[in-house]
């Protein structure tokens, strides 16, 4: 099972696995984006987000009712039960379903449904909901707006999609409406954009956690001022060596980051297509960064002391990773 941990970056649209795409294909009667499995898998070779994100949003068309996202995320919750995750908080993209006719209370119901369930495998997950940074503001808005009748089942916003090009400053308004509404923020920066996107994302978005923010060590200044203030960063190692951010995992600035005095975490991101899930990564940063045990159950912690779970379910589940052991993340 490996160290007890949150995952706090997973796009659940992510977790779509090949034979899960085709299933569904056939149960709603709507065409596969590809011939077989196999032929769907071999597309999995991207040449940068914007590869990524034109697979992605294909496979994504066959969900289509409130029972295919349910079952989206009953097979990932359980996935990431059995690799130690005990919290996660899931990212979903409402306007790209919106856009196929498919309604916000199918999505958050789907969605919300499994992870009642999926209590009894040891695991809570709440919902991010994220705009698409490559969509225009208004349509963040009018999402954030069909949204309000699901609020208590969502913790945060968030903002994902294609990141270069499009600024965090676009969204400072729907930002501010959502943190009216009892909201959460978190957003992508410093994946692909510069480090001065993760300044806008702090500063015009007020984010609570910077997802991906590895750009960041190219600006000691901000590098300082994540340190003192102790942002989290939620870093998906296998995502980044995938999309070619970095080329090896070997070469990944996970290790400088500890170093520095980051609030670094590890996560899956898109994991259907990355090659791994959360205990993978942590196995994979294990093995290619020669991290330890402790450095590992510091992660773990992160990851925990980075949630927007009650600080006493954080003190509780922070205590169960210093008695872990040692195994594969």
């Amino acid at each position: 099972m490996g160290v007890p941990k949150a995952e706090l970056h997973v796009h659940i649209e992510g977790t779509l696995e090949p034979e899960l795409v085709f299933d569904l294909a056939r149960r709603n009667g709507v065409p596969a984006p590809a011939g077989s499995v196999e032929e769907l898998r071999a597309r999995y070779m991207f040449t940068g987000l914007r590869s990524f994100l034109d697979v992605y949003y294909a496979n994504m068309a066959v969900l289509r009712t409130g029972q295919d996202f349910h079952d989206l995320a009953a097979a990932y919750l359980a996935r990431a039960a059995e690799q130690g995750v005990r919290h996660a908080e899931v990212f979903f993209d409402p306007q790209a379903h919106l856009a196929r006719g498919v309604s916000m209370g199918a999505v958050v119901e789907g969605l919300a449904g499994a992870a009642d369930e999926a209590r009894h495998l040891g695991i809570s997950a709440d919902l991010i909901l994220c705009f698409l940074r490559d969509e225009p503001a208004e349509s963040a808005a009018e999402a954030l707006r069909l949204a309000e009748p699901f609020l208590d089942r969502i913790v945060a916003v968030g903002l994902d999609s294609a990141e270069a090009g499009y600024p965090p400053a676009a969204f400072a308004e729907v930002f501010a409406t959502a943190r009216a509404m009892g909201l959460r923020a978190v957003a992508h920066a410093g994946e692909e954009g510069p480090p001065e996107y993760v300044r806008e994302a702090l500063d015009l978005l007020r984010v609570e956690r910077v997802d991906h923010g590895i750009r960041s060590l190219e600006d000691p200044a901000l590098v300082a001022r994540l340190r003192d203030e102790q942002v989290p960063l939620t870093v998906c190692p296998l995502s980044n060596v995938r999309l070619g951010l970095v080329d090896a995992i070997t070469d990944h600035p996970l290790a400088r980051m500890l170093e520095e005095g980051l609030l670094a975490t590890v996560n899956s991101d898109d994991p259907a297509y990355f090659g791994g899930y959360a205990g993978d990564n942590f196995a994979a940063v294990r093995s290619g960064l020669g991290l330890s045990d402790s450095d590992l159950r510091l992660l773990a912690a992160n990851s925990f002391e980075a949630s927007f779970l009650p600080e006493d379910r954080k003190t509780d589940l922070i205590a169960e990773t210093t008695g872990w052991a040692g195994a594969e993340g």
